[in-house]
């Protein structure tokens, strides 16, 4: 945890706050361009174009998860899904030399306006109690409050999170229910709150398709075309989520099967509820400061 001395001036924050600041004006704008028929496609690399336009760096693939998806599904090479009246979670980030913000909104095209209300309530009440000193498990009971407010369930297998150097994430994991045993957070720390309310049973589980992936170990691998993506991942990636569209070498797929076998490489399959339940998101970062908290992606 982060020492109260900390300097949140220093260039880390500082960083930390330019990634928020270009992520907030991203997620706008990508979420203005959602319409039904307009492809998945389009959208990841608009929001990511973007990102790299105002002088960021893509943290991870944008997420892009429909009705019962709630996080790791992104669009793949060629991809020409495109949006029907669903429900629709981006989940986008950006870092500044590795210093990173993350945010998520839902666009519903689908009908059910109070779902997506539930979780961006339940954001702004757990921001309202974050302090030093507040324990996570409090944050839980907020998110968990509101959502059984609104009669849906929280997902209670996702978490938010801290965002270190690098690394997306990192403790402490901040629960979406109320736990009796927490972590304090202090003066300094950088966490994602992203609560997701579903209408389903709380619980997602792993899909079978993986378009997201991150480095595990680096390793000496034969293969021309594994090897020419690894030199990529470590050298712009390094160990940040990225996709398999972003990979350079030709038969990315390819690629990435022969680095999975070798443990170079692990994959995030699709999380998602039962089929036919939906689940918003809303997910804001938040620097933690002496008398309470600093949103660093807020409009």
């Amino acid at each position: 945890m982060a020492d109260t001395a900390v300097n949140l001036e220093s260039e880390q924050y500082e960083n930390h706050r330019e990634a928020g600041e270009i992520l907030a004006q991203v997620r706008e704008e990508t979420a203005d361009r959602v319409e039904v028929g307009v492809s998945h496609l389009e959208i990841a690399e608009y929001a990511e174009d973007r990102i790299r336009e105002l002088g960021g760096t893509p943290a991870f693939p944008v997420n892009i998860s429909i009705d019962e998806e709630a996080a790791h599904r992104t669009p793949s090479i060629g991809d020409d899904s495109t949006f029907g009246e669903e429900m629709i979670n981006l989940d986008i980030g950006v870092h500044i030399d590795g210093w990173l913000a993350d945010t998520a909104i839902t666009v519903d095209l689908s009908g059910n306006p109070e779902l997506a209300e539930a979780s961006e309530q339940a954001l702004e009440a757990a921001i309202d109690v974050i302090e030093p000193g507040v324990e996570t498990g409090e944050i839980g009971a907020e998110i968990e409050d509101v959502i059984d407010g609104y009669g849906f369930n929280p997902v209670v297998n996702l978490t938010g999170h801290g965002l270190g150097h690098w690394e997306q994430h990192t403790t402490p994991n901040i629960p979406n229910r109320a736990v009796s045993q927490g972590v304090t957070l202090e003066v300094g720390d950088v966490v994602a709150i992203e609560p997701f309310a579903t209408d389903g049973g709380g619980k997602v589980t792993e899909g079978s398709s993986e378009e997201i992936f991150s480095l595990e170990r680096e390793a000496s691998v034969r293969n021309r075309q594994a090897r020419e993506a690894l030199e990529q991942i470590t050298g712009e990636f390094r160990t940040l989520p990225f996709a398999t569209r972003w990979l350079e070498t030709d038969r990315p797929e390819m690629a990435l099967r022969r680095l999975k076998r070798q443990n170079v490489v692990h994959g995030y399959p699709v999380l998602k509820e039962d089929e036919g339940y939906l689940v918003s998101q809303k997910e804001h970062t938040l620097i933690i400061t002496e008398d309470g908290c600093e949103v660093t992606t807020a409009n």
